[in-house]
């Protein structure tokens, strides 16, 4: 708090009027003045080198911190798409593990580029935006930086970038499970789901020759699910499931098993579905196979059981 109120009495500058250029001006001074990066975000560098060559590019600083190697690139105004792609090029190619972008003027879109970085880089990958001020303070007009963090690595961070990697998985492997199901439905010659295309979500549906009526697969982590499903309005949703529970035991007779019923008074959607279950899940790849085999089998089955009431649907 006192080294905030003691900046805040002093004149700020601007940085041109500091450091004519950035390279033989700022960063040469950085180099030799580190300790208030280090002290301003709390972090221990020491300098190997500058203007470290990485191919034919050099990039302004390159530190450590304990084992870690770190690289520093400088701006004294505003953030720049080319600054930024140095960036990351001097730190993959020297296998740095902590990136530190340092600028007058931090632009909003490139802060939000440094926390995705942290969200979605692997966790052992830093990425710090810091703006650059400085000060002129005291009776001397002694000339001091300030640091401070805009954009950096948290906690928090790294945890929404393991939840957006475990979706990101989970809608990958939902995809692929789609898609083999609609090629061998295809194979065959089940017309059903010949218009849908594979997609991330849980389910995939098509219409059933009545506005809100659909048959529906659904992929569980460890199970599925073949549904008739009554979306419409709610009063003829529960109308229609009526006319259908009515014709319950010749549904199921037709359908070759019991089905399970959830007319659902407290929601606008009922459902009719077959549960399969002990045979995986979209968390189970080894088992797809047998799995959409059954899915696709106990759909025919379904289309064929209630093929004659729907017509007779409100």
């Amino acid at each position: 708090m006192e080294n905030e109120i003691t900046f805040l009495r002093g004149i700020p500058l601007k940085l041109r009027e500091v450091w004519k250029r950035e390279d033989r001006g700022f960063t040469k001074w950085l180099e030799k003045n580190i300790d208030y990066l280090n002290e301003d975000l709390g972090i221990k560098l020491e300098i190997l080198k500058r203007e470290q060559n990485v191919g034919p590019f050099f990039v302004d600083l390159y530190a450590e911190e304990g084992e870690d190697k770190v690289v520093i690139e400088n701006q004294l105004e505003k953030t720049d798409h080319g600054h930024l792609g140095k960036l990351l090029t001097y730190m993959i190619n020297l296998g740095a593990k902590r990136a530190i972008w340092i600028a007058g003027d931090p632009v909003k879109e490139h802060a939000e580029v440094i926390d995705w970085l942290n969200q979605n880089a692997p966790e052992d990958m830093e990425f710090y935006l810091v703006k650059l001020e400085v000060f002129k303070m005291g009776e001397r007009n002694e000339v001091f930086p300030k640091f401070s963090i805009v954009q950096g690595p948290s906690e928090e961070g790294h945890k929404i970038g393991k939840e957006k990697k475990k979706d990101a998985e989970r809608h990958i492997l939902r995809k692929e499970f789609w898609t083999q199901l609609l090629k061998k439905s295809q194979e065959k010659g089940f017309e059903l789901f010949s218009n849908i295309s594979p997609k991330k979500e849980v389910w995939i549906s098509t219409g059933a020759g009545k506005t809100g009526v659909h048959y529906m697969y659904i992929i569980r982590k460890n199970d599925a699910r073949c549904c008739l499903c009554l979306e419409g309005i709610k009063e003829n949703n529960k109308k229609n499931f009526d006319i259908l529970y009515k014709n319950k035991k010749e549904i199921e007779k037709m359908f070759g098993e019991k089905l399970i019923w959830k007319r659902q008074d407290d929601l606008k959607a009922s459902v009719i579905f077959s549960e399969i279950k002990n045979k995986g899940g979209w968390r189970t790849p080894e088992k797809w196979s047998g799995l959409q085999e059954e899915m696709i089998e106990r759909m025919k089955r379904m289309e064929f059981a209630f093929r004659k009431y729907i017509p007779k649907l409100k």
